[in-house]
């Protein structure tokens, strides 16, 4: 198969091969970025939450790398360095709540542009397939034809709706990939938040001397 050919099939098939192709490389780019970026969120994400688990002393002091700052995770750790020394467990929340979902959007940006791919390839290849049967049966009106160049011609039809079922396949596997990445990103945020809750007021309480302190402890760690 020449690459004449491919152009003649693509003309048969009403140009949708070309659309098809189009779509492919919006599918692929959306997963290679995509990819890239989650990739990079989930990994980091992990530093930082083995960081807050081996972290003994007070969790508002701790210092970022570069990389790391530009996470959406790093958020969350803004809002704890300019939240009051005494700010309770409730509005603390709130606040890492609300950054929580002012970072959901850019995880999941895209990712339409990739399940409309998946819904318009197979729609796209079977309107591709009905217009070059069309011109197969036309064929079919010249008594010079005879019934292999027609059955050839549905045979080159039917690469429109092959082409269309690849492409969806192909997106589809990636789109659940990717979501997934999204979700265990989110928990990651969720994890964080919860990690800071617990800790925050523990480590910046000012104990009083005596048997009260244990006491102290105890009440912070049921809130």
């Amino acid at each position: 198969m020449n690459i004449n050919h491919i152009f003649e099939l693509a003309n048969h098939s009403g140009g949708t091969l070309y659309l098809m192709i189009v779509l492919l490389l919006v599918a692929l780019t959306v997963i290679i970025e995509r990819t890239r970026f989650l990739s990079n969120m989930q990994s980091g994400g992990e530093a930082l939450i083995m960081m807050l688990k081996q972290e003994a002393g007070r969790i508002d002091s701790l210092a970022l790398t570069d990389k790391q700052s530009r996470l959406p995770h790093a958020r969350l750790f803004e809002i704890l360095h300019a939240e009051s020394k005494d700010a309770d467990r409730s509005s603390l929340n709130d606040q890492l709540e609300e950054a929580i979902m002012h970072e959901v959007p850019t995880l999941d940006q895209s990712l339409w542009m990739l399940d409309t791919v998946i819904t318009l390839a197979p729609l796209l290849g079977l309107f591709g397939t009905i217009i070059g049967m069309f011109n197969a049966f036309h064929a079919l009106g010249d008594v010079m034809n005879d019934a292999t160049q027609v059955t050839g011609g549905i045979a080159e039809a039917l690469i429109a709706t092959a082409s269309g079922l690849f492409i969806a396949m192909l997106g589809l596997v990636f789109f659940n990939a990717l979501y997934t990445r999204v979700r265990v990103i989110l928990h990651q945020l969720e994890t964080i938040k919860i990690m800071m809750l617990n800790r925050y007021q523990q480590l910046d309480v000012h104990l009083p001397s005596g048997k009260g302190a244990v006491e102290v402890i105890r009440t912070q760690a049921r809130a």
